[in-house]
C-alpha cells in the first residue's frame, strides 16, 4: 500500500470530531493492507513506530532542506524499512546513517507525506486516532466483536499484532490470546473527577481510595527468579531498575503480575520532584537515586488469572503479596472520609488520590467511571509569546501556544520581560482557534518556519498539574499537562503570573 493512503486516512480522522467518522476512515485503510503492512501502519497511525526509539529528534528533522517528490510513490513497507535503519543505527558512523536515511526518505516523500512522517517520528501526530478509536476500527475492518478485539489487545500488549490477527488470523485465534506472565499487558486508565465526593458518587458503591503518586507507572512480571519491569508504554526497562527487580524477587510469590508506580524519596522520606524520578527512570548507567515501587493492583498470582475478578478480591491478594509495598489506601462509601484521606495524601507530598469501584474488573485503556483520579488543578495567567500553525483538522489555523511567565526582576532575562515556560494546544475550542488565528497576525513581530511570533500582550488562563525542572527553558521550569482555559482580555500582561510563582511549585 502507498503511504499516501495512510496519510489520507489520518487526515480524514483528524479533520472530524465524530468518533464514528474517525473509525470509518481508519477502518477503510486497514482493509487495504497486506499482512506484513499492518503493524507498521498501526504504528504510523498512533505515532509510535513499531521499532520504538529511532534516535531522531526535532533538530535532526529540521537540520536539512530537501526537495520533496511531486507525486506519491513511497510504500508502507519502504517507510518501515527506513525506520528500521534509523533504529538500528549505532556506534561510529550512526550519525551519517541517520542523516542519509532521513535525506533519502524526505526526498522520496511528498510534502504532505513528509509532514506526516515527521510527526510520526517525533510522536506528535494529532489525528484523534488513539487506541480506543483504533481498536474499534480494527474490529470493523476485520468484522470482529469489539470486546474480543479490545481484550486481545490488552492481553497481547501489541496493537499491531492484534490488528494482524483480527484481519488475517484464523477463526478463534483472536479469542485464544490470553494472559502470559512475561508479556506486558496494556494498562487500565483512569478518568478525572473534580472532587473526591464527585468520584465516590460516580463509583456508586464502596470504593478503594488510594494515594496518587507523582511517579512513573510500572508493570512487573515475575516467573521464579526471572523479573521483568515495563513502563506505561510497555517498554522493557528491567536493566535500568535493579532495585525494583530485587524488591519483586523478595515478594512471597513465584509467578505474579503487578501494576503500580515508582518514585524516588528524599532524605526525609518524602517524594522527590517528578523530574528526579524520571531522570533516574530513564538512566542507562549507575544511579545514586533509588526508586521504590508501590503496587496498587495484581493481575496474576501463581497460576490464577485475576483480571476478571473484582477489585476487592484483587486487593485482598495484593495485600498478602505486596505487604509494605502496597499503595496506601482505604475502602469507604463516605465522601467525607475520602476527602480526609485525600488531604493526607496531599500533605505527604503526593498528587492526590485514585477512587476505584471495588467491584470493577481490570480493563485495559478504559476511561470510564471505574477508576477516577482526583487531584488539585492549578491555574496561572500567562502571556502568549508565539503560536504554531496547526495540522490535521487544525490545518490553516494557529494552534500551539508558546507560553511565557513574567520576569519583573530580570532574573532570567531582561527586567520586565517574559520567560517561556511551555507550550500547549489543549483546551482550545473551535471558536478560540478561529479567534486566535485572526488575532495573532495583527500583533505579529516576525515569523519562523513553523510559528508566528507576537508582541507579549495577550494573557491566557492556563490550567496545569504542576511544574518540573527543565534545562530547555531559561527559567529552569516547565509546565506539566498545560491546557488553555480561556483568554483574559480583562488582564494586562504586567498582571500575568511570575516565573518566581511557578518556580515556587518545585519541590526539593
Amino acid at each position: 500500500m502507498l503511504l499516501s493512503a495512510v496519510v489520507d486516512a489520518a487526515d480524514a480522522a483528524g479533520a472530524t470530531s465524530s468518533r464514528l467518522a474517525k473509525v470509518a476512515a481508519i477502518a477503510e485503510v486497514l482493509t487495504g493492507l497486506d499482512s506484513d503492512e499492518v503493524a507498521p501502519a498501526i504504528g504510523f497511525l498512533v505515532a509510535s513506530p513499531r521499532q520504538g526509539r529511532l534516535g531522531v529528534g526535532w533538530r535532526g528533522l529540521r537540520s536539512f532542506e530537501v526537495a520533496h517528490a511531486a507525486s506519491a510513490t513511497l510504500t508502507v513497507g519502504e517507510v518501515d524499512a527506513a525506520l528500521e535503519r534509523l533504529a538500528r543505527a549505532d556506534g561510529a558512523g550512526s550519525v551519517a546513517v541517520r542523516r542519509d536515511t532521513l535525506t533519502e526518505l524526505a526526498g522520496r516523500a511528498t510534502a504532505a507525506e513528509w509532514d506526516f512522517l515527521s510527526r510520526v517520528i517525533l510522536g506528535e501526530l494529532r489525528t484523534g486516532a488513539l487506541e480506543g478509536v483504533l481498536l474499534d476500527a480494527i474490529a470493523r475492518a476485520g468484522d470482529r466483536d469489539a470486546a474480543v478485539v479490545r481484550r486481545a489487545a490488552m492481553l497481547s500488549g501489541d496493537l499491531g499484532e492484534t490488528a494482524r490477527v483480527a484481519l488475517f488470523g484464523a477463526p478463534g485465534e483472536l479469542s485464544d490470546i490470553g494472559l502470559e506472565v512475561g508479556r506486558p499487558v496494556m494498562p487500565m486508565l483512569a478518568s478525572t473527577a473534580g472532587s473526591t465526593a464527585e468520584a465516590i458518587a460516580a463509583v456508586g458503591g464502596p470504593a478503594s481510595v488510594e494515594y496518587k503518586l507523582d511517579g512513573a507507572r510500572i508493570q512487573v512480571h515475575r516467573d521464579g527468579s526471572e523479573v521483568s519491569v515495563y513502563t506505561r508504554s510497555l517498554a522493557d526497562i528491567t536493566h535500568r531498575v535493579p532495585e525494583i527487580v530485587e524488591a519483586v524477587r523478595a515478594l512471597p510469590a513465584q509467578r505474579v503480575i503487578l501494576d503500580g508506580e515508582t518514585l524516588s524519596l528524599d532524605e526525609d522520606g518524602g517524594p522527590r520532584p517528578f523530574q528526579d524520578t524520571m531522570a533516574r527512570f530513564g538512566s542507562e548507567g549507575a544511579a545514586s537515586v533509588v526508586l521504590r515501587p508501590w503496587f496498587f493492583d495484581i493481575l496474576h498470582l501463581d497460576g490464577r488469572d485475576l483480571i476478571d475478578e473484582p477489585l476487592a478480591t484483587r486487593l485482598e491478594l495484593l495485600e498478602q503479596v505486596a505487604g509494605a509495598a502496597r499503595m496506601p489506601g482505604i475502602i469507604t462509601t463516605d465522601p467525607q472520609r475520602a476527602e480526609e484521606f485525600s488531604r493526607e495524601a496531599l500533605a505527604a507530598g503526593h498528587e492526590g488520590v485514585m477512587v476505584k469501584g471495588v467491584d470493577s474488573p481490570y480493563a485495559a485503556g478504559r476511561r470510564g467511571k471505574s477508576w477516577l483520579k482526583v487531584k488539585p488543578v492549578l491555574t496561572f495567567d500567562l502571556v502568549v509569546l508565539a503560536v504554531e500553525w496547526g495540522s490535521g483538522r487544525r490545518q490553516g489555523m494557529l494552534s500551539n501556544l508558546h507560553l511565557g511567565a513574567r520576569d519583573p526582576d530580570g532574573a532570567f532575562g531582561e527586567p520586565g520581560g517574559f520567560v517561556m515556560v511551555g507550550k500547549t494546544f489543549k483546551g482550545l475550542t473551535d471558536e478560540l482557534l478561529r479567534w486566535q488565528t485572526a488575532h495573532f497576525p495583527t500583533i505579529e513581530t516576525h515569523r519562523s518556519a513553523y510559528a508566528v511570533h507576537v508582541r507579549p500582550e495577550t494573557v491566557v488562563e492556563v490550567a496545569i498539574d504542576g511544574v518540573q525542572r527543565s534545562t530547555r527553558y531559561p527559567g529552569g521550569v516547565a509546565l506539566r499537562f498545560a491546557r488553555a482555559k480561556g483568554y483574559r482580555p480583562d488582564k494586562r500582561p504586567e498582571e500575568a503570573d511570575t516565573i518566581a510563582a511557578l518556580r515556587a511549585l518545585l519541590r526539593g
